[in-house]
């Protein structure tokens, strides 16, 4: 979990989140308010995660069409601890 954490690990995470233009999730949050919540929030997040008390938020579930026809579920998680 300590690898996990990094803050590399982090920038990394939310920079290929930018790339991929993710959606807002339940929340409402977009990609371009994350960082200043993980600024003032990531203290407590990052301790959570190592304690092992962190619950992650349900997802938002959208249907992504396929060419060949069906459908792809993608899930587009929240932000909030």
């Amino acid at each position: 979990m300590e690898a996990v954490i990094e803050r590399e690990n982090l920038r990394k995470a939310l920079a290929q989140v930018k790339r991929n233009k993710g959606a807002a999730g339940i929340d409402g949050m977009t990609v371009d308010d994350l960082p200043a919540y993980l600024k003032e929030h990531w203290p407590t997040i990052r301790a959570k995660l190592l304690d092992g008390t962190y619950q992650p938020q349900p997802v938002r579930r959208v249907e992504i069409p396929k060419a060949s026809g069906g459908v792809r579920l993608l899930g587009i998680p929240t932000r909030r601890a």
